[in-house]
């Protein structure tokens, strides 16, 4: 992974070349990226820069004499050596943690178990999440954990001489898994041997050992612009212009998402949507339950995605309400039913909505019951709107 792969992000990109540059470089860098933003493919060409950049400083190898008088050159290690095995992820000295499940029973499992998968996913799906890697190593219902044995063989590996760069780098993924077993290494980032790097990428901050935090200097990257996402879905997936606006809308800066709402694109969200809120308002609780039924047999990943386009549209109507339709990453129809919305609700009642429809989101990912989940929210959702005026959404 190089920079130039990299999705928008140029600020967070330039600082991270001058700590380099300029000699500032921190033995521990902490990267705070949501999900999607590109927190993991940012450490990833990172930790290439640093190698590339190092095997520059190093002076030239002087010539060797042949047997007859010719001059040989030296072995050859180039500038280009380490970033060529960076980016194949077999550097020797680039070291990589994340969340792991034992394959059977009574097993220690630690990164370098799953190596091979780790080298395929972070090619294929960089800009995945933790749930994505686990269900690429066949995890299920299982629960990723980065694990004491883990934390072991990362001393043991950091106190390891360095083969080809002047730096040992540690790409950590998700330290929010490391728990307690954390604290193991709290010696190790804070008295580091000579010229070892700490690179750990998070997406929750308060779901990381404060003990770490302290430790670490933080970098927070912002979700990708929107017009960033359009523009690598126009290049990456050649989706049309159209087409990239609106998902780069719905996405909200991230990648991820967006990648998994061109899966869905055929998805008539909005006759889901529009059916619910009849069945809320009008049908009553006959209906309620057979659209509980029909959206618990989907997946969890669609069960997200009608949610995030719920809560888009209602972030939409607000912007339509207060600055009206130039510029909405709307079509002509979910414009119309976003002015149905502000017909529907008032601003305090879409903010009420959407914390709902967040709130629903998070559990959905921790694998909650969908039926009583979306049963739940059709009750609260009735109790937020019914004080307003009720509409006919269809």
């Amino acid at each position: 992974m190089q920079f130039s792969q990299i999705i928008g992000q140029q600020h967070t990109i330039e600082q991270l070349k001058e700590m380099v540059d300029n000699n500032r470089l921190s033995h521990a860098l902490l990267m705070i990226a949501k999900e999607g933003a590109g927190g993991l493919p940012l450490a990833l060409a990172f930790s290439n820069y640093v190698v590339s950049q190092s095997e520059k400083q190093k002076p030239a190898a002087a010539p060797v004499m042949g047997l007859f008088g010719e001059e040989i050159p030296p072995a050859a290690t180039t500038s280009s050596h380490g970033a060529e095995l960076a980016a194949q992820y077999i550097h020797p000295d680039i070291h990589y943690s994340y969340p792991v499940i034992p394959r059977k029973s009574g097993d220690k499992p630690i990164s370098t178990d799953y190596i091979s998968e780790w080298r395929e996913f972070i090619k294929q799906y960089p800009y995945g999440n933790v749930y994505d890697w686990l269900q690429f190593i066949g995890a299920e219902n299982k629960q990723g954990n980065i694990t004491s044995a883990e934390c072991a063989d990362i001393i043991r590996k950091l106190n390891l001489k360095s083969f080809e760069s002047e730096y040992k780098i540690l790409v950590l993924w998700m330290p929010e898994y490391l728990g307690n077993e954390g604290n193991k290494l709290l010696k190790l980032i804070e008295e580091p041997p000579a010229n070892t790097l700490f690179i750990l990428i998070a997406e929750n901050e308060s779901l990381v050992l404060p003990t770490i935090v302290s430790r670490c200097q933080t970098i927070r990257i912002p979700p990708i612009e929107t017009n960033e996402v359009a523009q690598a879905l126009q290049q990456r997936s050649k989706l049309s212009a159209e087409q990239s606006n609106q998902i780069a809308g719905v996405s909200e800066g991230n990648y991820r998402e967006a990648l998994q709402l061109i899966q869905h694109a055929e998805e008539d969200w909005q006759s889901l949507l529009r059916d619910w809120l009849n069945a809320i308002l009008k049908t009553g609780p006959v209906a309620q339950v057979k659209w509980v039924d029909l959206i618990s047999a989907q997946g969890r990943e669609k069960q997200k995605q009608f949610l995030r386009y719920f809560t888009h549209l209602l972030e939409q109507s607000i912007r339509l309400r207060t600055m009206g339709e130039e510029n909405l990453p709307l079509t002509s129809t979910e414009k119309d039913f976003a002015h149905r919305l502000n017909k529907l609700c008032d601003v305090s009642r879409m903010q009420a909505i959407t914390q709902e429809l967040d709130s629903a989101a998070y559990y959905i990912e921790r694998n909650a019951n969908a039926k009583l989940l979306f049963m739940a929210l059709t009750i609260k959702l009735y109790h937020i709107i019914a004080n307003g005026t009720v509409i006919d959404v269809s």
